[in-house]
């Protein structure tokens, strides 16, 4: 029985290695000359990174495959497999569809393409045998201009049934020389009334408390009580979630060993913020969201009351989930 939500997931890296590898390898892509075998392909794909920008380059090679042209197939392969492996029964996934468009049109022609970029992804993820409720999170990125990260702000608010939020992606370096323009962004996509994220507080780099007041959740956010523990009660009283993605901190750097999470997630406890574990990268790791689970419990860095914690979390702060209560509610309540 599907029990998982999954709030940050991107579509850029949520294929598996050996269904990317594959698509290459049929279609003759470049890559699948430089990889002939799925091992070394594996390899590159998944080896750690020695910072955030560097491992962000991984998500432009992807998209210049997961195109108008063939986004049908990659997400439909990404729906089947959190369904039936990963017993996912609500995602969110989230992605630039600007990036998604064709890249040889005028800015203009690829704004107005982004609508179809999302209409593709919403078809390919209802797939009756996979009954998955599948949400769109649009990222506005900090490498394009705010005319185009307006636009995706417009055509998430014009799309309720089919995108619950707004991010910003891209490399966090870039945050602090347009941070009025950040600003005024989120203040405009609240003024829709649409829900707020923001990949914030995931690194050194990245803790910008100016952005929090406009978000409903923050992505990522280990450094708040890692760097900046005082925001915590902030954080708190607004009701924020972070969305804790583990293996990412390994693979960008960021943290050396999975065990410094423990103090992410016993000083939230504390003070009362909710976490959902979340993947951010399933594919580009080669691990799903229950391993996710699995490496932080044989870890000891969270124990089972604080797992079914956080699952429940992930429903509670979904933007688009339907129902009043997670589906694990209909399951008997485990013993203390």
């Amino acid at each position: 029985m599907p029990l998982h939500a999954e709030l940050h997931r991107h579509l850029g890296g949520a294929i598996v290695p050996r269904i990317f590898w594959r698509y290459l390898v049929r279609h003759g892509h470049p890559l699948a000359d430089q990889y002939p075998t799925y091992e070394r392909f594996e390899e590159f794909f998944t080896r750690p990174r020695a910072s955030l920008t560097e491992y962000l380059q991984l998500h432009t090679l992807v998209e210049q495959v997961q195109r108008i042209d063939t986004l049908d197939y990659f997400v439909s392969k990404l729906v089947r497999g959190a369904y039936i492996f990963e017993s996912i029964v609500y995602l969110e996934l989230r992605h630039t569809p600007y990036y998604r468009t064709d890249a040889h049109r005028p800015q203009a022609e690829r704004i107005a393409q982004m609508r179809e970029v999302v209409e593709i992804i919403s078809a390919a993820g209802y797939q009756p045998e996979y009954p998955l409720i599948l949400r769109q999170i649009l990222c506005m990125h900090t490498r394009l201009p705010y005319a185009v990260n307006r636009a995706i702000i417009e055509l998430a608010a014009s799309m309720p049934e089919k995108v619950c939020g707004i991010d910003i992606a891209g490399p966090d370096t870039l945050y602090a020389e347009r941070m009025d323009e950040l600003v005024d962004l989120f203040r405009y996509a609240k003024s829709f009334a649409l829900k707020t994220t923001a990949h914030l507080f995931e690194t050194a780099n990245g803790c910008y408390p100016q952005l929090l007041p406009y978000l409903d959740r923050i992505g990522h956010g280990i450094q708040i009580p890692l760097r900046y523990p005082q925001l915590l009660p902030v954080v708190a009283s607004r009701g924020q979630c972070l969305e804790v993605c583990p293996t990412t901190y390994l693979k960008t750097g960021t943290l050396e060993d999975l065990s410094e999470l423990s103090r992410v997630f016993r000083l939230c406890r504390e003070a009362g913020v909710d976490i959902a574990i979340c993947t951010d990268n399933a594919g580009l790791h080669n691990v799903r969201l229950p391993f996710e689970y699995e490496n932080l419990l044989i870890q000891d860095v969270i124990d089972f009351r604080q797992l079914l914690e956080s699952q429940d979390a992930a429903f509670r702060h979904a933007f688009g989930w339907p129902y009043r209560h997670p589906p694990r509610h209909l399951l008997p309540s485990l013993p203390d």
